[in-house]
């Protein structure tokens, strides 16, 4: 099972970009999307069957801004796309996969970087995630979520970590939430758990030269449960083609759906 998780920084863009071109080449099991910024009436009849896959899209209510997606070569059983909480929702956030006892989160978490009223946001919702992760944990089902978390969770998934302590995405408070995730709730960093080498990173600024000079934020992740995620075994972070300011990133499991 080949599962891809990419932040597309609008999806007209990406696939502009050659993305689609790319995915179909890739034969990925499923493939998990955020920050599309599209909405239903806006997408192409390529993006509603792309390479033969099946679509599935959770949109914002505010036009051009955030919305997350999932293509899969398989149907799901089923699929869910209310999280339960208008804040989340409205601006498209979440979108859940369901593969027999097997689930799959596309999930795109608020940025806080614009100032203390977004950061605010930020927290409330990581609140509300918190809680639905500790009750998961107790459904008999294994999870994988897929997506921008928009946190790096240590000094090694950043390249200037002194700089940005007290910038959003790297708070204390949000590494501390991460770890907690990860300790506490039992989840497992899937990219970490195969990859410990330093300079491994999935986004980088417009600003400056930070593409150029790899100056760049691990913030996009496959966060899973133990059991699916004891059968990850490669994982990889694609970076020959550039569709947005963040790279895709791949895991092979041995596990079929």
């Amino acid at each position: 099972m080949k599962i891809i998780s990419v932040n597309l920084n609008g999806i007209r863009s990406a696939w502009k970009k050659g993305f689609l071109e790319w995915l179909s080449k890739e034969e990925a099991d499923i493939t998990c999307l955020q920050e599309i910024r599209i909405q239903e009436d806006q997408l192409t009849d390529e993006m509603l069957n792309p390479a033969g896959l099946n679509s599935h899209y959770r949109y914002a209510l505010k036009k051009g801004y955030a919305g997350v997606g999932v293509f899969s070569q398989k149907k799901p059983d089923r699929v869910i796309r209310e999280f339960g909480r208008p804040e989340i929702d409205d601006e498209g956030r979440f979108l859940q996969a369901d593969f027999g006892k097997l689930s799959i989160v596309s999930l795109y978490l608020p940025s806080g970087s614009s100032g203390d009223v977004r950061q605010q946001f930020k927290y409330g919702v990581m609140g509300f995630f918190e809680k639905w992760l500790e009750e998961r944990r107790q459904d008999g089902r294994e999870y994988i979520i897929c997506g921008d978390w928009n946190i790096a969770h240590k000094q090694i998934d950043i390249k200037n970590w002194r700089g940005n302590q007290k910038n959003s995405g790297f708070l204390p408070e949000e590494r501390q939430w991460m770890t907690k995730v990860f300790d506490d709730l039992g989840y497992v960093d899937v990219f970490r758990k195969l990859n410990s080498e330093e300079e491994q990173y999935t986004w980088w600024s417009n600003r400056g030269q930070a593409w150029a000079k790899n100056v760049g934020w691990r913030i996009d992740y496959q966060v899973a449960s133990p059991g699916i995620a004891s059968k990850a075994h490669s994982t990889s972070i694609f970076k020959n083609q550039r569709f947005s300011d963040h790279a895709p990133l791949i895991v092979e499991y041995n596990e079929e759906i």
